[in-house]
């Protein structure tokens, strides 16, 4: 077995032509996530990057990659190294080969350790079980473990078994709404990799139309954001890692929905819908959740996961939630950074916690504060 070889990329050329070998990586590490694909990062780059911040940390086993760490370098709120795909992707992590044991989590903290130099590596919203868990069970210097985003996770079972989940009042009206959909003449149509760029387009236009006039994820609506979508997702289709799937009514596109797929799970990332299908007594939750569950069908998937955010909605299906994790990594020189960063962890957290015991004493006054909605997954 010949020795790992680590390397910092920096160029972004460099990182288009690492596709092949970073896809089968992809495929050789369980607990990668969607937003891990190299598609989807490198058309994140191309759409949100900033010119000389890239650092993605590469370790190869001849002409193989067995570890990557897809970075880029922050300066605010202090300098840092942070995963690619920022506030859009779900999910943080590093990608490490699981046939390689831990010969590559230590090539890969090891390079970690040299290109941290005076930056903390802060790495968001890593699933519990992420392979950058490994990187920080192996860290030397000053770490940390603090609870990031929320997400809700159901089981990876066909929809009848999520409906048998809940308790048998609600199961009935469930039931009762999958059969109105079946009345209704909704038709489901998996969308073939030549058809994804119109479908994408036609997704968004639909979310622009369902939220009018409410609030909304603003990037949703943004041109860089179509254009990553567009630009990443096709490449997803053909490698099975996403499935875009249109609901038609009476020979309309009523609806698009964008599930994102990977080993252990398949999650509902967006979705739009014509006003009408409301009109016509359709829930869309329970019509995007069956087309959801489908995908989990016979992929040995653990889990279905609706993704970051509490919203109520999501609550009716009896979800777990699942906190994801951010781990911060320091040097000793670097120390005071990570002080400085939970320091701001802290102080965000009591904020939040101030704002709800506000909204929660408007409610009991009886002013019911505005109207609160999920915007995205299922």
């Amino acid at each position: 077995m010949g020795a790992l070889v680590t390397e910092l990329v920096t160029d972004e050329r460099d990182f288009a032509a690492l596709a092949p070998a970073w896809d089968r990586l992809h495929q050789r590490c369980a607990s990668a996530t969607p937003f891990q694909n190299h598609a989807w990062l490198h058309s994140w780059w191309l759409s949100y990057g900033s010119r000389g911040r890239l650092r993605l940390l590469v370790v190869r086993d001849g002409a193989e990659l067995v570890a990557v760490a897809p970075l880029t370098a922050v300066h605010r709120p202090v300098p840092s190294l942070v995963p690619l795909g920022g506030a859009i992707s779900d999910y943080g992590d590093v990608l490490v080969d699981d046939e390689q044991g831990e010969r590559a989590v230590d090539a890969l903290t090891e390079g970690l350790a040299a290109a941290a130099r005076t930056a903390l590596i802060d790495f968001r919203e890593v699933r519990p079980g992420g392979a950058a868990e490994r990187i920080h069970d192996r860290w030397c210097g000053p770490r940390r473990r603090v609870d990031d985003s929320m997400c809700l996770e159901l089981p990876a079972v066909p929809m009848d078994e999520l409906v048998a989940r809940l308790p048998s009042a609600k199961a009935q009206r469930v039931r009762a709404k999958l059969r109105k959909l079946t009345a209704l003449g909704v038709e489901r149509h998996t969308v073939r990799p030549d058809e994804v760029d119109a479908a994408l387009h036609r997704l968004l236009e639909l979310h622009r139309l369902q939220w009018q006039g409410r609030k909304v994820t603003g990037e949703h609506l943004r041109p860089r954001f179509r254009e990553h979508l567009v630009r990443s997702v096709g490449p997803m289709v053909r490698s099975g890692n996403a499935v875009v799937t249109e609901f038609r009514l009476d020979g309309d596109v009523v609806a698009v929905d964008l599930t994102l797929l990977s080993r252990r799970l398949a999650g509902g990332y967006l979705y739009g819908a014509h006003p009408r299908l409301r009109e016509r007594k359709a829930d869309v939750a329970v019509m995007l959740l069956d087309a959801c569950a489908e995908h989990t069908r016979g992929g040995g998937r653990a889990a279905l996961s609706l993704l970051r955010g509490n919203e109520p909605y999501k609550h009716h299906w009896r979800p777990e939630p699942v906190a994801n994790q951010r781990l911060l990594l320091a040097r000793r020189r670097t120390a005071p950074l990570l002080s400085a960063v939970l320091g701001d962890v802290a102080a965000r957290r009591r904020g939040k916690e101030l704002l709800l015991r506000w909204e929660r004493r408007k409610e009991r006054a009886g002013d019911g504060g505005r109207e609160r909605g999920g915007d995205g997954g299922t």
